[in-house]
Formats: structure tokens, C-alpha cells, sequence
């Protein structure tokens, strides 16, 4: 689940690879501070030192991550815990267990994050030209980011109670490039664009719902030099059920969503 997905974390300890260990969010929230939306302006959440790294070549076109394509085996589009060629420095092949049920698979029912060398060399898969010693940084950055996103997610399953009482991720996709009528109008108000959005499809007791992310990044907390700001729009996908539930919770905080 990566690309241009931005966090500045103390160490925590990473659990062996396996699905019978207690699921728990890999990152310790103490260290980042997340804004509403509002018209700050937005900044890298990312050290810029590091961050420009990550940044393809000018002739090259961005991609954005997805799960279609995953491996059963692994959660990762067949990349293997090897280092890459030319590689400097060895990098952990340890993975965090996510807090996200996954839907669709029965032998994987919690949504595994990437090692540091898996996300490694999914970034060299496409291209870019990150640096090893950013992993340390940019993984625990891409985790915090997808666990804020599925509890915005629970905030709106919350009004549809099912007799399977929890919703489950059945896939993901980046669209880095398709810019949202939301946050395309926002733009024309002054208000930066979003670093990247997602389509996440929920299960929700067997009916697929779609709901659309977008990531912006704000400023960084002056009491906690090394944080990182970001806040994330979080809304059902356009569509009768999706529209209905916006109004729905437009009433409810007063804002339109």
C-alpha cells in the first residue's frame, strides 16, 4: 500500500511475520498530531532531505498502490524480502501487522504491512529512487497514514449495523493523479490540492461499498519538533447510498461532505 504515502515514529517493536499474533496499530500515535481540514497550507509529510527521494524521474509517470495485483502469499505485488541489486545497506524484512480485517482471503484475515525492504523494492519496481536508510522513516509514515484512514472508514460504517458487526477491507487502490470534483473545486477556493488519493472497497456483510481518500499534509506541530501533521477526507464514493450518506452526516457536523 504505498506511493507518495507519507511519519516521524519512536522505535516500537515489530511482531514475527504471522496472523495469530493480537493485531495492533505499529505506530505510537503519540508522536504525530493529525488537523481537520482547513486552509493551512499544505507542506511535504516528509522531512524534504528525505522526502525528495521518492520523487520519480520527470520522464517517468507516477503509480499509484494497489491490491489487485497482490500476492496471496505475501500482500505484495510478488516482491521478495531479497535485496536489490546495487542495495547499500540491509534493511529489515520484519512486518507490521495492521489493525484492518481483510475480506476475500481466508487463510489472511488481518491486512499485513510491507518490510522495509518489500517497500523498498516496490519503489525501485517503479522507478523511483529512494534511499535506504528512509525506510526507517517512510514505512512508519505509510502505516500511520492507512490506520487513520480505516478509522475515519469505521466513523461512517458505524450508521449501518450488520449482523457481522465488522466491516472488512477487500482492496485498495492509488489514483495519484485523479484529483477528485471535491478537492478540485476546494482548489479553486484557495485550498491546496491533496499528495495522493485512494479507493478503499469495504465488505460490508457482504455488500461492497466503495469510499474515496484524499491525503493532505499540513504544518508540522511547533511543540513536537520531528512531527508530522496530515489530515485525510474520508467519504462514501459518489452513488445513491453514498450521496444519501454524506447528507447524512452533513447535518450531523454542520459541513458539507
Amino acid at each position: 500500500m504505498a506511493d507518495q504515502c507519507p511519519v516521524d515514529h519512536t522505535k516500537f517493536q515489530k511482531p514475527a511475520e504471522t496472523t495469530n499474533q493480537e493485531a495492533k496499530c505499529p505506530v505510537d500515535h503519540k508522536s504525530m498530531s493529525s488537523s481537520s481540514e482547513s486552509s493551512e497550507e499544505a507542506k511535504c509529510p516528509v522531512d524534504p532531505s528525505a522526502y525528495q527521494h521518492f520523487l520519480p524521474p520527470p520522464t517517468k509517470t507516477a503509480e499509484g498502490c494497489e491490491s489487485d495485483a497482490i500476492n496471496a502469499a505475501n500482500n505484495m505485488p510478488n516482491l521478495s524480502q531479497q535485496p536489490s541489486p546495487g542495495q547499500k545497506m540491509k534493511l529489515s524484512v520484519e512486518r507490521e501487522i495492521s489493525t484492518i480485517p481483510r475480506s476475500g482471503d481466508p487463510n489472511e484475515k488481518i491486512w499485513i504491512y510491507p518490510s522495509e525492504q518489500m517497500f523498498f523494492n516496490a519503489m525501485r519496481r517503479k522507478n523511483w529512487d529512494p534511499k535506504e536508510k528512509d525506510m526507517e522513516v517512510v514505512v512508519p509514515i505509510h502505516n500511520a497514514v492507512n490506520e487513520q484512514a480505516w478509522q475515519k472508514i469505521l466513523q461512517w460504517e458505524k450508521r449501518h449495523e450488520t449482523t457481522c458487526a465488522q466491516p472488512k477491507l477487500v482492496k485498495f487502490q492509488g489514483k495519484p493523479k485523479d484529483i477528485t470534483p471535491k478537492a478540485r473545486i476546494r482548489s479553486w477556493f484557495g485550498y491546496k490540492l491533496p499528495f495522493d488519493r485512494h479507493d478503499w472497497v469495504v465488505d460490508r456483510c457482504g455488500e461492497k461499498v466503495t469510499y474515496v481518500i484524499d491525503f493532505y499534509s499540513g504544518k508540522a506541530n511547533p511543540n513536537a519538533p520531528g512531527s508530522v501533521s496530515f489530515f485525510l477526507d474520508v467519504r462514501p464514493a459518489l452513488s445513491p447510498a453514498g450521496v444519501w450518506d454524506r447528507i447524512k452526516m452533513s447535518f450531523e457536523k454542520g459541513e458539507w461532505l
